[in-house]
């Protein structure tokens, strides 16, 4: 796919998930299929530039091209010079936030809560676009603010006129958060309206909803957030599927161990020991939900403080599931668990 000058791989998407889409896991789903990952959230606040948290999200050492970086933030003067300070800190695209519903982001007239002003939305679109000229700039949003106010198509048309590059639309209005099912009737009049690369999200969790979502919306390609939580190789079934129409076998249960521990060994590299193990715990649970015994696993993993004890642990539970044969099932997670956690 092209894409914002960058040959992709595929049409696959990594939605911008705070406090998930970090390096390691973004690099392990490229590797894994994704054309494209973006980045979790990094603040347009000048003052916390020098926050290790920032620093960290802004960490892009070694990652595969190209490197999408997603600012938040209401000022457009703050906002443009986000986007220059991430650009001169390797990144190749800038996504701007105005999807994330949280309400500590929308209470500061950030994320979705932008959508409620048109005007403003264009003042940062401008400014953002006009402060890195030579680097593409995308924009993610959802299809309102309520559903009596759905006005992503206005949202989208004021992006193009703006010089956005492309855009991807969770299916789902602010007011709806993450509940209900995703509607792509407005992902699909967005389409109809607008001539740059339009990228449809919300509840893609199989590669029949991906070719569905496609087909419904004729959209350019899909974004998947939540359904690759724990289950990275995702998009390389998704991919598979579209190409074929045929369905790849399911991962064993060693390819998946051996996946989960090259995640786990990068998470303790990026983050640090102590960190890390901290960290590590929401995908291992990911990674084994819906398994047999995971229950009682996880509530054992989750006080292991040590990460000999972890290691220890999670080879253990994998080692059970290959004696006994067990096959893999997985669900998709029912709930987001940070800002623009944006499947």
């Amino acid at each position: 796919m092209e894409f914002c000058g960058f040959t992709l791989r595929n049409n696959l998407f990594v939605a911008p998930m705070a406090g998930v889409t970090d390096r390691p896991f973004r690099q392990l789903c490229k590797t894994l299929g994704a054309g494209l990952a973006v980045s979790e959230m990094v603040t347009s606040n000048s003052l916390l530039y020098g926050s290790k948290k920032t620093q960290r999200r802004a960490n892009h050492e070694g990652e595969v091209a190209p490197i999408s970086v997603q600012i938040a933030g209401a000022d457009p003067a703050m906002m443009a010079e986000a986007a220059k300070y991430n650009v001169d800190n390797g990144a190749q695209i800038i996504d701007i936030n105005m999807g994330c519903p949280a309400k500590k982001v929308c209470n500061v007239m950030a994320g979705s809560a932008l959508m409620q002003d048109e005007v403003l939305v264009g003042r940062i679109l401008e400014a953002v676009v006009g402060a890195v000229p030579d680097t593409p700039v995308t924009l993610k949003f959802r299809t309102g603010w309520n559903r009596l106010n759905k006005n992503a198509p206005t949202i989208a048309r004021i992006a193009e006129a703006s010089g956005i590059r492309a855009v991807a639309i969770h299916g789902r209005t602010r007011a709806d958060q993450y509940t209900g099912e995703a509607e792509y009737e407005t992902i699909a009049l967005v389409k109809s309206q607008i001539g740059i690369p339009v990228i449809a999200n919300g509840d893609i969790t199989t590669p029949e909803k991906a070719r569905h979502v496609l087909e419904v919306t004729g959209a350019d390609g899909v974004m998947i957030g939540r359904a690759a939580q724990g289950r990275p190789w995702i998009f390389r079934e998704i991919e598979h599927f579209l190409k074929t129409g045929e369905h790849l076998p399911p991962p064993r249960v060693e390819e998946i161990h051996r996946i989960l521990q090259e995640h786990l060994q990068d998470l303790y590299a990026f983050y640090g020991i102590e960190t890390g193990v901290k960290i590590a715990r929401k995908h291992i649970s990911w990674y084994t939900k819906g398994l047999v015994g995971s229950a009682a696993f996880r509530k054992t993993m989750n006080q292991l403080m040590e990460l000999d004890a972890q290691q220890a642990a999670v080879n253990e539970f994998f080692a059970s599931l290959a004696q006994a044969g067990e096959h893999l099932k997985y669900e998709a997670p029912q709930q987001e668990q940070d800002h623009d956690l944006a499947a």
